[in-house]
């Protein structure tokens, strides 16, 4: 007999603070994954709607991704020095996002954006940076402003959600509401001249920008000399094959990029405009404006060949019109279902990403979602987990493994979930 689930929460529960890697419920121990399926340490089986948080756009262990590394590993898995491959994926993420001309390579997106915001910084000599409330840009001091504060303060206010964080950090980010371009504007003049950059995820978490918000930022970027960063580790080739700077039309200074970009491997990047991303060169801006990089696993050569190859497919005929195709029939699902059980909610997102929000409000922002009612989520999930369906709390990643099959079982789930809904809560 092998060792069961439980006992390997228990072994975590003795070595993992909170008995857990920080990022999933610990209750749960993944132990294989195949195509659109992954199976726990007890044998059940479930439909991957977490993919890893965002990269496994193609499913689990993909064939020509496994070719594509088991012939890389054979000539080696890391050098801390220039290769090849690296330079391929460089090449091609130029080639398909609007805004990058040079790119720079680290091993998280919480990285990536830590790095973005100090690159605005030696850039522009400003210190100031504009976040939005609820936005999720990594782990960095500056990040951990107000992501998802429990405690709503006026604005533009930064409340740290992480201990450990000196209160001089605070001070120089300011905290606007997403999709109010008219305070963002506010904070631009009140604080002229002093803004080094704002950094947005396009979509937020889920929530989609209103029509002419990213466009007034980029407008109101470019009148100030303020550096726009487009946070795209989740979007970035997921909404479009250039992301959703591709999709909405809309072109920042500077991006972001993970998840897919390594294919599952740990791989991420900021890419920009030449002249920002100069301060990556020494011999370019002098030893004052030079922005020190580094990291062991930097441009891996393992994680690039996966990105290269999962890229490559994603670039074939059809591949986003099917990841579309499976969103928009989940999210048909859950709003039929939902309506029919007479559940107030809202299903928020584009078809690539997405989720539902118990609340009969529109969902514009942060306290939208904080305003939700969270005990019918936490149910919610739990029936589809009940029925066989793996995703977070608060997305669903559809993926290109998807099958008939597990879109069929996927509106079964999301039928019996919503008639749960309909029952008393157990005590």
């Amino acid at each position: 007999m092998g060792t069961s689930q439980q006992e390997w929460i228990e072994r975590a529960g003795a070595v993992l603070p909170a008995g857990g890697f920080g990022n999933f419920d610990p209750g749960i121990i993944i132990r294989e994954g195949k195509g659109s399926r992954v199976w726990d340490e007890d044998g059940n089986e479930y439909i991957d709607y977490l993919i890893g948080s965002g990269p496994m756009m193609l499913g689990h262990g993909h064939a020509e991704v496994l070719d594509a590394v088991q012939e890389q590993l054979g000539k080696g898995m890391t050098f801390f020095a220039n290769n090849a491959r690296g330079i391929e994926l460089a090449e091609e993420i130029c080639r398909a996002v609007p805004c990058s001309e040079m790119v720079r390579y680290v091993s998280s997106g919480g990285e990536a954006d830590m790095y973005a915001m100090r690159l605005a910084r030696a850039f522009t000599g400003r210190d100031r940076i504009i976040k939005f409330e609820g936005g999720y840009h990594g782990m960095s001091a500056e990040a951990q402003m107000s992501l998802a504060p429990s405690r709503l303060a006026n604005f533009p206010t930064a409340v740290p959600d992480s201990a450990g964080i000196p209160s001089s950090v605070r001070d120089e980010m300011l905290i606007a509401p997403f999709n109010d371009i008219e305070f963002v504007r506010s904070l631009i003049a009140e604080y002229q001249g002093k803004i080094a950059a704002i950094i947005v995820e396009p979509l937020q978490r889920i929530i989609p920008p209103q029509p002419g918000f990213l466009e007034a930022l980029r407008e109101e970027c470019s009148n100030n000399g303020i550096v726009l960063i487009f946070d795209e580790i989740v979007t970035g080739f997921r909404f479009a094959y250039g992301g959703a700077q591709e999709l909405y039309g809309v072109v920042p200074d500077v991006c972001t990029l993970g998840k897919v970009i390594g294919g599952g491997f740990p791989l991420a990047a900021i890419a920009g405009r030449a002249d920002i991303m100069a301060h990556f060169d020494k011999s370019k801006v002098g030893a004052d404006g030079f922005l020190m990089q580094l990291g062991t696993l930097s441009g891996n050569p393992v994680a690039a060949v996966a990105g290269l190859k999962t890229m490559e497919i994603l670039r074939r005929p059809g591949a986003y019109e099917a990841l579309r195709k499976s969103g928009e029939t989940l999210m048909a699902a859950m709003t039929n279902a939902l309506t029919k059980a007479g559940i107030d909610h809202r299903i928020v997102g584009d078809p690539t990403l997405f989720d539902v929000v118990f609340t009969a409000n529109e969902v514009r922002d942060y306290r939208d979602v904080f305003a939700a009612d969270a005990g019918i989520n936490a149910r919610f999930n739990a029936a589809l987990r009940a029925r066989g369906i793996f995703k977070s709390p608060g997305k669903v990643y559809p993926s290109l493994a998807l099958t008939e099959e597990d879109i069929a079982q996927t509106v079964e789930a999301i039928e019996f979930a919503a008639n749960e809904l309909c029952r008393e809560p157990v005590a």
